[in-house]
């Protein structure tokens, strides 16, 4: 298999980034931050929903609190699924009700994560808020701003894409795959269009599927490119070499169903829909454009290294990609039944 030296300084690189990356992120999406989510009923009660990730920080306890007004009518019940815990309870709030009350996550600067609150009110306003270390408490307004929503679903994009590491596995092998920085920018933004269409289609509720199964079809996607880079580069090149921006389209679709179900898991301010929505994609976006920025200077940076690695070398970071997709596939296959 004959290698240019920048392919030989990207496969370097990766492999470095795979060994840096997969401790943290090989269950793909499990740190996702935790949710703090409260329904109104017509009747003034409220159902409350904590959801936290099935992998947490040690040592540190994240815990919602509520205002003192708002007393507890059930007790707290448990559940687990396949990307979290779900506690859930119900409480009833006395005047003035949520709107101007505190909610808050304890040990947010402890354990470096973040908590996403969602409120629904009976009346239909909806409020959502993004809560970190620097800013661990939401005050529940009479409206939200637009610049919040932005704000915040932009930094739920970045968050999510850079939290994904299925999906910036597939956008490495993308950048494995093509020649040319002018291609390989059509690529990226091919990817982009594919995965914020439906994106925009399934959070608006004009596609549905299973979100099992396509976590299912996302990992087969970089089962496939990865075999595609495994293969010895024939006479005549593959579709994939010679469009690759038109797989990245294809595949971009795919991926666009799981940023969906991302989405669906956190809502969408019925106000303020189209600007939330625009407002994730230009997160994802960024986050995205921000990786593949880390990865070409990271080759640039392993020129000298990389003209000496031996090839076996070269070729482990295509099996190490295929190799946990497969996983993943299979994983997540299993508990589709």
């Amino acid at each position: 298999m004959s290698l240019s030296r920048d392919s030989r300084c990207l496969q370097l690189g990766v492999l470095l980034l795979l060994f840096v990356c997969a401790p943290a992120s090989v269950w793909a999406h499990k740190l996702a931050p935790s949710l703090l989510e409260l329904r109104e009923a017509p009747d003034g009660s409220m159902a409350v929903r904590w959801k936290t990730p099935l992998q947490r920080p040690s040592g540190v306890d994240i815990d919602p609190v509520l205002p003192a007004h708002c007393e507890a009518i059930t007790d707290p019940v448990a559940e687990t699924e396949a990307t979290g815990v779900n506690l859930r309870w119900q409480v009833r709030c006395a005047e003035p009700g949520l709107v101007g009350s505190e909610l808050s996550v304890t040990g947010l600067a402890q354990s470096a994560t973040n908590a996403l609150v969602s409120v629904h009110l009976a009346d239909g306003r909806n409020f959502r808020s993004v809560l970190h270390a620097g800013e661990p408490v939401f005050v529940v307004p009479e409206r939200q701003e637009p610049m919040e929503v932005l704000r915040d679903y932009a930094s739920l994009g970045v968050e999510h894409i850079l939290s994904g590491f299925d999906h910036l596995l597939f956008v490495l092998g993308l950048v494995l795959l093509v020649e040319g920085r002018r291609l390989l920018l059509y690529t990226v933004t091919a990817f982009t269009v594919g995965h914020s269409v439906t994106l925009s289609l399934a959070a608006l509720g004009y596609v549905n599927f299973p979100s099992g199964l396509v976590e299912v079809v996302i990992a087969f996607t970089i089962v496939l490119l990865a075999a595609e880079l495994a293969r010895p580069l024939p006479a005549k090149p593959s579709l994939m070499r010679r469009f690759p921006w038109g797989v990245a389209f294809l595949f971009g679709l795919l991926h666009g169903l799981g940023f969906a179900g991302a989405l669906a898991e956190i809502g969408l301010p019925q106000e303020e829909i189209p600007l939330a929505l625009f407002s994730f994609n230009v997160g994802i976006e960024v986050g995205q454009l921000a990786f593949v920025a880390l990865v070409l200077v990271l080759r640039m940076g392993l020129r000298p290294v990389a003209a000496q690695s031996p090839a076996w070398l070269l070729r482990v970071p295509i099996y190490g990609m295929g190799g946990l997709a497969a996983y993943w596939c299979i994983e997540r296959g299993a508990q589709l039944f």
